[in-house]
Order: C-alpha cells, then structure tokens, then sequence
C-alpha cells in the first residue's frame, strides 16, 4: 500500500467515533473470495492497529464460502469475488448490508515470456477489438499442454476466462488443456510452478506478485464484469466497525490501486 493511503487510513480510523476502545474487545470471522484476500490482508492489520477488535480471515472461492454461510458458518462478514452470490444470500435474508467494494480485472499469464506476446503495462497497444482478438486467439493457439484458471462452477475469474475463450471462439478448442483450479489463487500456483503453461489470474495478483514472465490485460468487455460484492452478515459492533471501516475513501482508493477498477459506492 502506498504511504500517503497508509496514513489516511490511520487518520481515518482514529476519527471513528465507534467507541471501539470502550467497548469489549472481539474477534470477528471474514470471509474473503481467494482473489481479494492480499488485498483484505494488508487491509485488515492496519485496522488492528487503531482498533480493540481483532480480525479472522478465511479465503476460498465465492461458491464454496457462500455455501458455507448457507449451512450455518459463523462469518460475520463476506467479501465474494461477485454479486450474484451475495444477492442470493441477502435476498434469503442472510445479510444486514451489502455495497460493491470492487471490479474485478482478469489477465492471462504466463511464466514462460515466449508464450504471452503482450505485457499488461502495454495492453493499449490494442488499439482495435480485433487487433487484440487476434492477437490473444495466436497466442492461445500455440502448442501447450495446460492452461490454468479457476473451477467456473465456484469462482467468478473462472467463469470470466470461461467467457473470454468463448468471445474468441476458443473455449472447446481449448477445452482439453484446461486445468481446474479450485480458486483463484491455485491457478496463479499451477502457473507459477510450471504445472500449466499460461493461465488466468486476477490483475491484483499480478500487481502484488510482479512475477516473471508477461501477462496480458483482458479487456473487460470480453466477459460479464467482475463485480464484487460484500455482505454484512449480523449487527455485532466489532462487525459493523469493520464494515464501517472497509466502506472508507482511503480504503477505497487502496483497493484501486491494489488492480481493481472502483465502482461508485452507493449508500
């Protein structure tokens, strides 16, 4: 996180008026889609810092989180990588709250440069839709064994890369070399081990990481966006602080920079 966010976000929490340092002090349970969780990581130490309250993390994918909270998980609050998940649970009435904390980016990687023409940081090379078509269907038609991205079925960056190789006419040509991931987190491991030669990740984990290798930035009108949603689950003060604190400026302006695009934050 870049300093002068740092520090708002210490400025900010201060100035709460939560009273948080006079009321007990708790534990609260988060779950966060595998995407996000670097990010909710860095996040949540800076408000331990200026809060009595302490923060669990449990990462996996949207699907199999969102199932947990439906048999009973104690999460207080949830951070899925899409909306549909959570409005499904909140529509059953289990949620108090909910506001879209972030658009998701996807990028194709892969380890070995030879395989991956374009680096994100150039992505506005593509200056036509069918010059990057064109562009990415060559790539994706080279001779590889394996190409990573998360199960579809559980994980909203899969279901984007799903979508992706569809609108370049790819997906049952590729079909064969895909290797499931169950998040997005395993697919950035199969491709930074080796064990697939390219893959799908979020542009956050490419930020974070810097791995070698080159990526492309997906446009994101190749798939449905990657909207993010989060849901509060009870009314306990140590949740609501957290709500409170995540739904900030500053944290706000830290998750764009950490390779989200911002959506507008709705009351």
């Amino acid at each position: 996180m870049q300093r002068p966010v740092l520090s708002a976000v210490a400025s900010l929490l201060l100035c709460l008026s939560l009273d948080s340092n006079f009321a007990r002090a708790d534990t609260i349970t988060v779950a966060v889609a595998a995407n996000f969780a670097p990010t909710l990581q860095e996040l949540t130490r800076h408000f331990q810092q200026h809060s009595a309250h302490r923060v669990r993390l449990v990462s996996g994918s949207s699907g199999l989180l969102a199932a947990q909270i439906r048999h009973g998980a104690p999460y207080d609050v949830f951070f899925s990588a899409d909306a549909s998940k959570p409005q499904a649970l909140q529509a059953d009435g289990l949620a108090k709250a909910h506001y879209s904390y972030a658009i998701g980016r996807l990028v194709l990687w892969s380890a070995r440069p030879t395989k991956v023409i374009m680096p994100v940081q150039a992505a506005q090379l593509c200056t036509t839709r069918d010059t990057c078509q064109s562009s990415l269907r060559h790539t994706l038609q080279q001779d590889f064994r394996h190409i990573a991205l998360a199960n579809p079925r559980l994980a909203p960056y899969g279901l984007a890369a799903v979508e992706t190789l569809a609108s370049l006419g790819l997906q049952t040509a590729t079909k064969a070399r895909w290797v499931l991931a169950e998040n997005i987190a395993q697919s950035y491991l199969f491709i930074s081990s080796g064990n697939a030669e390219l893959g799908f990740i979020a542009r956050a984990q490419w930020q974070a990481a810097k791995p070698s290798g080159q990526a492309w930035l997906i446009p994101s009108d190749w798939h449905h966006p990657i909207a993010q949603e989060a849901l509060l689950l009870n009314e306990r003060s140590a949740s609501r602080e957290f709500w409170q604190f995540m739904r900030t400026d500053a944290v706000r302006e830290h998750i764009r920079r950490a390779g989200y695009d911002a959506p507008e934050l709705t009351p």
